[in-house]
């Protein structure tokens, strides 16, 4: 995969504000991703492994993005919170935080257990993120 896959999601993200997507369906694709995230590394770190980078990554987002606050219980991911929060922003706001949180996620990762480990496992979400959502959108 060329350049880093949150860069493709960053441009699909765009093109999805640009073209009028709105914050509920750009809520949903993020919250798909984050399904997809779990499902990937949950065999390698376990959930509560995933759950907690999933807090981590949230809180570190709310920092900047207030309205995308951390759960109290670092053993779960809350994807319907995510989404119900996404998609009371503006579209480009959903997308800027959900771009936010999936780019701090990778980074996160990344710096736990490698890029050329984080690339090899994460490889399949991206590709169906993104081969799923660009159908869509060309619907």
């Amino acid at each position: 995969m060329h350049g880093q896959p949150t860069d493709l999601i960053a441009s699909f993200l765009a093109r999805a504000v640009e073209s009028g997507t709105g914050a509920a369906q750009i809520a949903d694709a993020i919250g798909a991703t984050c399904i997809d995230l779990d499902a990937a590394l949950a065999p390698v770190i376990g959930q509560r492994g995933v759950a907690a980078l999933y807090q981590r990554s949230l809180h570190q987002t709310g920092r900047v993005r207030g309205w995308l606050a951390a759960t109290h219980d670092p053993s779960v991911m809350d994807i319907e919170a995510l989404k119900s929060a996404l998609a009371r922003q503006t579209s480009a706001d959903a997308a800027a935080g959900g771009l936010l949180l999936v780019k701090t996620f990778h980074e996160l990762l990344t710096g736990l257990i490698g890029v050329a480990l984080t690339e090899r496992l994460l490889r399949p979400v991206w590709i169906t993120y993104l081969s799923g959502s660009l159908a869509a959108q060309d619907k």
